[in-house]
C-alpha cells in the first residue's frame, strides 16, 4: 500500500505518504533533519514498510508541502504533526523515528503524547545543550558554515528556541528509547567525536528503558551510511510491543 496525501493543516497543505501492508503493528512516524524532507528516508523506507505501516511527511515549506506563516519552532511542528495524524486517521500507538532536528521534534511529541507512543528512535539527534556544550569545541569554519545553514525553514533564532523548548519540556519518559550515534562524523576531531558520543549517550537519561548504538561507519546520515542499523532499531521496538 502506498497512499500520498496533501492535508490542510493550520492554513497550509502538508504532504504525507503512508506506505506498508501491516495494520496490526504500531505505525512508524518519521521526521527528517533540518531542511530535509521525506526523501531523506529513501534508503530505509522499503525495508521499514515490510515491518509495519510507515508515515513520512514534509514539514511546512519543504518538499511538496506549502509554506506556513506560523513560527518554525518545534512546539509548532509538534502541533502540526499531531493534527496531520488526526486528519489522516492514523491512530496510535506510534513508533517515532527522528533524525537530527527531527529528533528534537519527536522527543517533544513523545513528551506531549506519552500515552500514544510505544517507542522512540533518535538518529544522531540534536541535544538540547548543543549550542552551549558542543558547538564551542568545533573549528571556526565549522561554526560559520553551521550558522549559515538556517535558510530552509526556521531561522537561527527559531532553531535555538526549539532547543529551549526541548529543555523546558524535558520529562522522564515511560517509552522505550534507542539512540543511534554517528561514530564517524565528518570534520570532527577525536575529542569532538568522543564528546558527541557522550552527549548522545546522555539522551538515554530521558527514558526508563534506553539503549545506545554507535554506528561506527556512519557520518551524520546514518540512514544512508548504515541503513541496516536504523531498520534493526525500529524492528527491535516493533518486536517488543
Amino acid at each position: 500500500m502506498t497512499k500520498e496525501m496533501l492535508v490542510q493543516i493550520n492554513g497550509c497543505k502538508l504532504y504525507a505518504k503512508l506506505v506498508g501492508e501491516n495494520h496490526e503493528k504500531p505505525t512508524v512516524v518519521m521526521d527528517a533533519g533540518y531542511g530535509d524532507f521525506s526523501k531523506a528516508w529513501d534508503s530505509v523506507i522499503e525495508d521499514l514498510s515490510m515491518l509495519s505501516n510507515v508515515l513520512i511527511y514534509d514539514r511546512a515549506g519543504l518538499g511538496k508541502s506549502e509554506t506556513s506563516s506560523n513560527p518554525r519552532t518545534s512546539g509548532e511542528m509538534v502541533k502540526e504533526l499531531k493534527e496531520l495524524l488526526i486528519e489522516t486517521d492514523i491512530n496510535p500507538p506510534y513508533i517515532l523515528v527522528g533524525h537530527s532536528f527531527g529528533g528534537v521534534n519527536l522527543r517533544m511529541f513523545a513528551t506531549e503524547y506519552q500515552n500514544e507512543v510505544c517507542g522512540l528512535v533518535l538518529i544522531d539527534s540534536t541535544p538540547e545543550d548543543y549550542r552551549e556544550r558542543f558547538f564551542p569545541t568545533m573549528s571556526e569554519d565549522f561554526q560559520q558554515a553551521y550558522n549559515k545553514q538556517f535558510i530552509y525553514e526556521g531561522n537561527y533564532d527559531e532553531f535555538m528556541e526549539s532547543l529551549k523548548q526541548l529543555k523546558d519540556t524535558r520529562l522522564k519518559l515511560n517509552v522505550p528509547l534507542i539512540v543511534l550515534s554517528a561514530g564517524k562524523k565528518a570534520h570532527y576531531s577525536k575529542e569532538s567525536q568522543e564528546l558527541w558520543n557522550e552527549m548522545q549517550k546522555e539522551i538515554l537519561e530521558i527514558s526508563y528503558v534506553g539503549e545506545l548504538v554507535i554506528a561506527e561507519n556512519s557520518a551524520h546520515y546514518i540512514q544512508n551510511d548504515e541503513p541496516e542499523v536504523v531498520v534493526s532499531a525500529v524492528k527491535k521496538l516493533i518486536d517488543s510491543v
